[in-house]
Formats: C-alpha cells, structure tokens, sequence
C-alpha cells in the first residue's frame, strides 16, 4: 500500500497542514508520497523533500493549476490514482473541494474528517458537531480527508527525491476570475497557537474591535469569532469558529462573551487550555474551560490588558 498526500500551500511556501496530514498518513504504515501541484512550485516542492517520513515528492507544475481550482486539482489527482491504495488531503477549503470530485470520479467512498487513524482501514471521524466519534471501517482504494486540529505536525529530517509527473488537460469547467484577500498582521486563526474569540455580546463591530485587539496584540494571538458575532456584522466569515467556520485546536483559546453553544464548541473544543469570560456563571463554555472569569468583560479583559503589561 502507497499513500498519496495532495499538499497545502500557497504557491511560496508549504502550509504546515501538510505536515499534520502527513503524520496521519504514516500511520497507514505505507510509504507516502506528497503531490505538489501548482505552477513556479520548486521551493514548495523543496520544503515538502525534507519532511520526515516521506519517501517522494510529485511536482505537477503548470498554469492551470495556478489557483487551484478544484477541477484540474481532481482530474491530476485522478491521473494519478491507479498506483496508490490511499488519497489524502488536510480537510482545509482546497481539500474539501478537491477530494469529494476525486472520490465521486474513482466511484469509491470518502471518509471525512478523519481525527484518528485504528488501523489502516479503520478511522475516527467526528459527528453531529463533536458530540459523538463514529468509527469507519473503509475497503478498496481509500479517500480521506484530515482533520488537521487532530495531529500533531510531523518534523523534518527527510531529503527525498523529487519527480515531475505529467498534468493532464485542464477540463475547462471552471474559471479563475480573482481574487480578494483581507491583510494581517496577525497570525492566520487555523494555526495560530493563540487565539481570542469574541461573541455577540461584545455588542458591536466597533466595540469587538477595541476590546479585543488590544489582547490579542498583547498574546500575538488571532481573532476569532462566535456565528452570532459574524451574523451580527461584528466580524468577518473568515472569523468564524465553529462547526460551519474554522476548527481551530491552539494551545491557548480565550472566549469572550461566547455562550458556549454546540456548534462553537465543536470548532474549539481540542484546544489544549480553555479561557471563558462571560458574565454569566451558567453559560455552556464554562463546562468546557480550564479556567473561568464571571464578570462584565468590558471591564474584565482591559484588567487583563492591564496585567499583562
């Protein structure tokens, strides 16, 4: 058995989610090869020769795979399919929308999520919002997707071999128009080791801004937010935690007037150490939190602010 791993990144620099990916895929206990696909990708391609554990790395470079758009991401992924027993992608945007195509195109059954790997046909995957673990056993060709939060990242120590392989024709079902990016200086909210969340009792987009930027920049941590805060206008979608935004797993997650639904919880819950401020004593995020402030957060976190000066 020869494990496929579909790489993360940029088009500059390889996401660290490839690294957790990978240490995923070891534990099929077959050789793993990484597919970088994308055009001008050599440094990625470099970087991904040093992960320990890796025994090849696939380059596939050309326009059509500039932007990776999911279509010629599949048809490449598909191409290559017939010599490997597993296909696996981080279950990011780029790989939840790449191999749900490759799985249907294979006529094979995708396993999602994956948060724990028994043995190499049996896997853990997270259901109804975290609140119970579902065991799949899966047979012929596998098609997984990784919850990153769930693994740690694998390391380097590796000088593997890189090959170039052959990219099939563009299907031309789909268009790269543009794109538009928001800027920041804070680190990115799915790998950040710190992360502050703030909900809808921050009361508006100015006030989410004022009280919590000024901790976060203290904490180098990012900014996260509850649905009721991005529905509110508070925040942007890119913001969101929860089960319909960003599973985050930092080792420091400090919720600020977040009541603690299900559905936040389930995008947090992995995080090592739990910090709940919230003014009300029996709000949910209190049963999950290491550590608990009852009190206005208005006054609470610029005393925290404070403290940490």
């Amino acid at each position: 058995m020869t494990t496929l791993i579909l790489a993360e990144h940029d088009g500059k620099t390889l996401n660290e989610a490839t690294a957790k990916a990978l240490t995923a895929a070891k534990a099929l206990g077959a050789p793993v090869h990484i597919l970088v696909a994308g055009h001008s990708i050599s440094a990625v391609a470099a970087a991904a020769t040093r992960l320990d554990g890796v025994a090849k790395v696939l380059s596939a470079d050309a326009e059509s795979l500039a932007h990776q758009l999911a279509e010629p991401l599949a048809a490449l992924v598909v191409s290559l399919a017939g010599g490997y027993d597993a296909i696996v992608a981080a279950a990011t945007s780029t790989g939840k929308n790449t191999l749900p195509r490759v799985a249907a195109l294979l006529d094979v059954m995708q396993v999602s999520e994956v948060s724990k790997v028994l043995a190499p046909d049996t896997f853990e995957r997270p259901i109804y919002a975290g609140n119970a673990i579902e065991t799949v056993q899966a047979t012929g060709k596998l098609v997984l997707t990784i919850r990153i939060s769930a693994f740690t990242a694998t390391g380097e120590g590796a000088n593997a071999q890189v090959e170039t392989v052959s990219v099939p024709a563009d299907p031309g079902t789909s268009q790269w128009l543009g794109a538009e990016l928001s800027a920041s200086v804070r680190p990115e909210l799915a790998g950040a080791r710190v992360v502050v969340s703030g909900g809808r009792a921050l009361g508006s987009a100015e006030q989410f801004e004022a009280v919590l930027a000024p901790l976060a920049d203290k904490l180098n941590a990012a900014i996260g937010a509850s649905r009721a805060a991005v529905d509110a206008g508070y925040a942007a979608n890119d913001m969101q935690v929860g089960q319909t935004g960003k599973v985050v797993a930092p080792e420091l997650y400090i919720a600020i007037g977040i009541s603690g639904a299900i559905q936040h919880l389930a995008g947090m819950k992995d995080s090592r150490i739990v910090v709940a401020i919230n003014k009300d004593a029996d709000a949910p995020i209190f049963q999950v939190a290491d550590f608990g402030l009852v009190g206005d957060l208005f006054t609470l976190v610029p005393e925290l602010v404070k403290a940490l000066d």
